[in-house]
């Protein structure tokens, strides 16, 4: 099966997936936006794992731009890849910072055999990231993984939150 990425405007939470990306903040403990939607699709048992993560690897929060897998409790996906995107105005390298993102949550989905794997806008919501450079570095950091791993097999989606959303994402993939 060949690497494939596109694009859908919907709810995150309802997609059937291996993996779903959870656009989370440090503290792997819920919060608004598609974390929070997440946090309440999955029920408790995202939280408690979140709540075990913390105490035994990220004591002091998740890293911006590092990537952990849960359970994904009652959400229709197998697992969810919990990222702590960059905040825009303060991160000292958002770009690179976001572009680690994706590449971690491609990692951790491959080395969970996550071959369909669904990716909201990470932090182009609260955390002030400008859509077009977010698109632009989400969409070559997952080509570049594709041109790394041929036989991945994975089927990436990104999901757009607004059609204008959508929008953004689809001029960047031409």
């Amino acid at each position: 099966m060949t690497n494939t990425l596109k694009i859908l405007t919907g709810d995150i939470t309802r997609l059937v997936m291996d993996a779903i990306v959870n656009a989370a903040n440090a503290s792997l403990l819920g919060g608004g936006g598609v974390d929070g939607a997440i946090h309440r699709a999955g029920g408790p048992a995202i939280l408690e794992a979140c709540q075990r993560i913390r105490r035994e690897r990220y004591p002091e929060g998740l890293p911006s731009g590092e990537a952990v897998a849960t359970p994904a409790g009652n959400l229709p996906a197998r697992l969810v890849i919990h990222t702590a995107g960059p905040i825009h105005h303060s991160d000292p390298d958002p770009d690179g910072n976001l572009a680690r993102c994706y590449r971690r949550c491609l990692e951790v989905a491959h080395e969970n055999q996550a071959r369909r794997v669904a990716f909201p806008g990470i932090s182009t919501g609260v955390y002030g990231f400008p859509k077009e450079t977010a698109a632009r570095i989400a969409i070559a950091t997952i080509r570049a993984f594709f041109d790394a791993h041929p036989d991945a097999g994975m089927a990436v989606t990104l999901v757009a939150f607004s059609d204008a959303d959508a929008e953004i994402l689809r001029r960047h993939l031409k």
